[in-house]
């Protein structure tokens, strides 16, 4: 497959592209609202800065796009037919960073969740899974 974009649009539309407030995320804080839990978001004192942050629980939810964090056996974690190095070693620096900072959070005494994008096509099993993690 061809890109369709030249490069000067490519790095346009690439750099247009934000990790807070993404529409997976908005579902998810949408979800945790409706069960009546509130949060801070990105809070920048915690590893990583997770998504949604609940502090007295001291409990983090993550929200991970497919590709970019590589959901393992996801279709949507694909591999980029163009540049495979450069986009390996993104994916495996982004694979390490997740699971140094979840290292981290666990030393703290931290629990986390990790919601993946896919996962969002089952709402239901997202707000079970939200309700046993912060209700527990």
């Amino acid at each position: 497959m061809t890109d369709n974009f030249d490069s000067a649009k490519r790095s346009s539309v690439m750099a247009a592209i934000h990790s807070k407030d993404t529409k997976p995320e908005l579902i998810v804080r949408r979800a945790v609202y409706a069960l009546g839990f509130r949060y801070r978001l990105h809070a920048k004192d915690v590893p990583g800065k997770p998504d949604l942050v609940f502090r007295k629980m001291r409990k983090a939810i993550f929200v991970h796009g497919c590709f970019w964090h590589r959901h393992p056996g996801c279709s949507r974690a694909s591999m980029p037919k163009t540049r495979a190095e450069f986009w390996q070693e993104k994916f495996e620096k982004n694979v390490n960073r997740d699971k140094q900072v979840k290292r981290e959070l666990r030393k703290n005494r931290w629990r986390t969740l990790t919601i993946w994008q896919c996962e969002l096509r089952d709402p239901d099993g997202v707000v079970k899974r939200l309700s046993e993690f912060l209700g527990s």
